[in-house]
């Protein structure tokens, strides 16, 4: 399986605001890249963090993209992950609507009833880990189902917890031209963070994209 981390920060590396607002990063060219990456993935992925605070879709935009998604011979949508240990993907959420097929990956343990409302509304559960997902085994699930991109969006803890596990392939990171300061506002790496052993990077390109910049690593 093949992994793209993609995120906006400011330049000071903040995704969003300490009340976890969302706020707007960049600009029409960089979402129009991200709308193309979401239609060459297989499947979009969040933690359940950023489905709490942004409430989001996850879909592709652009109707010539999904038709060529269609003509591929894919689903229109790329399936829509998240990464839920306790279940508190809100019932009423975006991405429990039938816009794509929805995984949620959760752990051992948690509220049945919650997890046979969501199973019988059509959503797939893949349970991994004991009190929080196994990310390495959740994955190995995936991929043998036939996923074999996927792009994750954030927020800051599911991203350094898929360093941490290893799971990384490439990161591409837009920098916004604002600042917006704060120690409680989130990372593009949040978690407990590395003291040795740190995820290495290696700058493949560096472009001008709307008033900011388009970093692209790929993990060594």
């Amino acid at each position: 399986m093949h992994v793209v981390v993609n995120a906006a920060m400011s330049a000071d590396g903040k995704l969003s605001t300490r009340e976890r607002e969302q706020i707007s990063i960049s600009g029409s060219d960089d979402f129009e890249r991200v709308d193309a990456l979401r239609a060459d993935s297989d499947a979009v992925m969040v933690g359940v963090g950023t489905v709490l605070a942004d409430d989001p879709s996850l879909t592709v935009d652009s109707s010539t993209r999904i038709e060529a998604r269609t003509d591929r011979g894919t689903p229109p949508q790329p399936a829509r992950i998240v990464a839920d240990s306790s279940l508190r993907t809100p019932l009423d959420a975006r991405v429990l609507d039938d816009a794509a097929e929805t995984i949620l990956l959760v752990s051992d343990g948690v509220q049945e009833t919650r997890l046979d409302a969501l199973e019988g509304d059509g959503v797939t559960v893949v349970t991994a880990g004991k009190g929080r997902v196994d990310l390495k085994a959740a994955f190995a699930e995936l991929e043998a189902v036939g996923l074999d991109q996927v792009m994750v969006e954030g927020g800051g803890e599911l991203i350094f917890s898929l360093f941490e596990a290893d799971l990384v392939d490439e990161l591409s990171v837009f920098v916004g031209p604002v600042v917006i300061g704060g120690r409680d506002a989130p990372t593009l790496a949040d978690g407990q963070g590395f003291v040795e052993d740190f995820s290495r990077l290696d700058l493949r390109t560096v472009d001008r994209l709307d008033d900011g910049v388009l970093l692209q690593y790929h993990v060594e």
